[in-house]
């Protein structure tokens, strides 16, 4: 009889390198991250008030911006929807231009946030924001609810 077979050792398991995947996974988030932080740059829109402005005017020259300040010298037409006004914080001044409807509350001296950006020294306006009162008075008798409806537009 011939001898018994002798059982062949074990092969070796392969050890892989970990050193792939980890790699990959690390390029793909920093290129992921990358694409991210670059167009969140570009599309990041700056609050400044006219100061600001000027004092960063290189930076901001041609992006848009929202810039708040009080209202000055409005003037409104209501057949074209042109508006032209000063933004004004006390410091620095610039005039804007809007076109589009404008709420009753929009009066001078009165808060405003204007979106858009600069062409040259004026300011285009694409979007108006105006600061209302934060204070609500629910009218306490019937005389002061028949004077409130009296003087309302």
């Amino acid at each position: 009889m011939s001898a018994p077979l002798s059982p062949l050792p074990r092969a070796r398991a392969r050890r892989r390198n970990p050193w792939p995947p980890v790699l990959g996974v690390t390029a793909l988030a920093a290129l992921v991250g990358a694409i991210a932080y670059g167009n969140l740059n570009k599309s990041l829109e700056y609050f400044v008030t006219p100061t600001e402005y000027q004092q960063q005017r290189a930076e901001l020259q041609g992006r848009a911006i929202r810039i708040g300040g009080l209202v000055r010298e409005a003037k409104y037409d209501p057949q074209t929807l042109d508006l032209r006004f000063v933004v004004s914080d006390g410091g620095a001044s610039f005039p804007v231009q809007y076109r589009g409807a404008v709420s009753d509350l929009f009066k001078d001296n009165q808060g405003v946030v204007v979106r858009g950006q600069f062409q040259g020294e004026t300011f285009h306006a694409s979007e108006l924001v105006v600061k209302h009162s934060e204070e609500y008075r629910v009218p306490e008798t019937q005389a002061e609810l028949k004077d409130m409806l009296k003087t309302a537009p």
